[in-house]
């Protein structure tokens, strides 16, 4: 396994990773799977400032994480999102926490000060990788998503460079 920046042939797998947690876990909120254009524009909205890495297992694209704009008002500049999604057949063999390790030092490379990640209440492996990489969990929002019939809360968590 290793770990690189993404490129933009890496899309189609990255779109495929995405719509498997689209239609089989909370992980995400959505509920539609994202098209090629959405899942482009998705891309080009990370530009330069804001990383999106893949891990490769030989000369596939097995998971993938980005650190994202967290919100569009000036004074969040410094705030980030982390995300990260790994293909159903490579979970638990360490792709989630590689990528995290890589995604926060490049973080702190960029200057960035906090990073933050939205996980659904009942996701107690995000969890796990969250503590073990310093995250704290700072609060809750109940029932903000519905999705496979239940409305989920979730929690927010947090690291400071």
């Amino acid at each position: 396994m290793h770990i690189r920046s993404a490129d933009f042939s890496d899309l189609p797998a990255i779109n495929r990773i995405y719509n498997d947690a689209v239609l089989n876990s909370t992980a995400t909120f959505d509920t539609e799977f994202r098209t090629e254009e959405q899942c482009v524009e998705w891309w080009h909205s990370h530009g330069v400032r804001y990383p999106v890495f893949v891990c490769m297992l030989e000369n596939e694209v097995i998971a993938w994480a980005s650190l994202s704009r967290w919100s569009d008002r000036c004074a969040y500049e410094s705030t980030v999102e982390f995300s990260v999604y790994v293909d159903k057949s490579f979970r638990g063999k360490g792709a989630g926490k590689k990528l995290m390790e890589a995604l926060l030092e490049e973080g702190k490379k960029r200057k960035f000060h906090t990073v933050i990640s939205r996980i659904t209440q009942d996701n107690e492996v995000s969890f796990h990788l969250h503590k073990q990489a310093g995250f704290e969990k700072t609060g809750v929002m109940k029932e903000v998503g519905f999705k496979f019939g239940k409305w989920l809360d979730v929690e927010i968590w947090q690291i400071i460079f």
